[in-house]
């Protein structure tokens, strides 16, 4: 009888965190609580994957706190609606299966979170999100879950991916084939999602802007594995140029050989420099702030030119301020850039 009260306790203590559907996450509830609840638990360690939150100051840190720029984008947002997509179930998936697990075990860590629009538009794309991370993290927490609450609130179902950054070589062609796979799991299940499969934008924020704008490069993305090409591309703070990179602040040279197994100053001889290797890219909107000190506007600058060479229709927006960080771009200057990106890419519809 005590276990059966515990959990009763539990389970209304979570409810009047979250409070479901019916309001937003408490701004004094902490982060601690609310990803320690068991409904979450599939995605807990991934809120920042790579880093153990509860070792970490934010962990006691209250919605409150946070929202005072301590994180970028609107985290209790976010959280909010990742909670009742979770209490809605059929929401969480790992992508491969034990034998692909077996063969490169990598491969558990990687899965997608499915955040459906309340409001939907038949014929639709759907976006696939990637968080980024620097190529060792995936933020989810702040460039996953509250983005993807803004795109539902435009009518647009969300799948975000969180992929493969462990790893000692080929992380780069690994990412790819994460990013193909996902893209098999929801055409094989297109029914079940009620979304269509060859219809889709992705999105991804610097170490994953880089990769939403490598699966646009032929010899790398989409055309390799045989897939349909996205609808559109919205790269945010991206990094796109390695010869750009190497000039400004020499890599790693073990994060250069996980990556792609040569020197940045080589690789920037290959398909892995975008804005080179540009001429297969859907219609792109880039999106940054200036005084960004991690990567610098030029990177975003050399795509546009390319693109706009190319004769592929790109939107550069730079806001005047914010530096790198500002997801989702609330109460910051880039405030409305996911409002202004989808509306741009209906507009060529159109």
């Amino acid at each position: 009888m005590d276990s059966i009260r515990s959990g009763l306790r539990a389970s209304l203590g979570d409810m009047c965190l979250a409070k479901g559907r019916c309001g937003m996450i408490s701004e004094e509830a902490t982060l601690g609580e609310i990803l320690s609840q068991p409904l979450l638990s599939p995605v807990a360690a991934d809120a920042i994957r790579g880093r153990k939150l509860s070792d970490t100051p934010l962990w006691k840190k209250s919605f409150r706190q946070i929202g005072q720029g301590l994180l970028g984008g609107d985290v209790r947002r976010g959280l909010t609606r990742l909670t009742e997509a979770a209490r809605g179930g059929d929401w969480f998936y790992r992508i491969y299966d034990e034998e692909e697990c077996a063969e490169n075990p990598d491969r558990r860590s990687v899965h997608l979170v499915f955040l459906p629009a309340g409001s939907r538009r038949p014929g639709r794309p759907f976006i696939l999100l990637v968080p980024g991370g620097g190529f060792v993290n995936v933020w989810n927490l702040t460039e996953g879950w509250p983005v993807a609450a803004q795109f539902n609130d435009l009518g647009y179902d969300v799948f975000i991916l969180t992929y493969q950054v462990n790893g000692e070589a080929d992380i780069l062609e690994r990412e790819m084939q994460d990013f193909a796979r996902a893209l098999r799991f929801i055409a094989a299940n297109a029914k079940r999602f009620g979304v269509e499969a060859d219809k889709y934008i992705t999105c991804g924020f610097s170490a994953g802007g880089y990769l939403v704008c490598l699966w646009n490069v032929r010899e790398k993305g989409f055309r390799a594995f045989d897939l349909p090409k996205p609808r559109a591309v919205f790269p945010v703070y991206p990094l796109t140029s390695w010869r750009l990179a190497a000039k400004r602040d020499p890599l790693d040279e073990a994060l250069e050989m996980r990556l792609f197994g040569m020197s940045a100053e080589e690789a920037a001889k290959t398909p892995y420099e975008i804005p080179e290797h540009a001429g297969d890219f859907p219609p792109c909107a880039l999106f940054l702030a200036a005084g960004d000190e991690l990567v610098p506007a030029e990177h975003s600058k050399a795509l546009d030119r390319a693109l706009r060479k190319a004769g592929i229709p790109c939107r550069l927006e730079i806001g005047p301020e914010g530096g790198h960080g500002f997801a989702d771009g609330t109460g910051m200057c880039m405030q409305g850039w996911i409002r202004r990106a989808v509306r741009w890419v209906e507009g060529l519809e159109k």
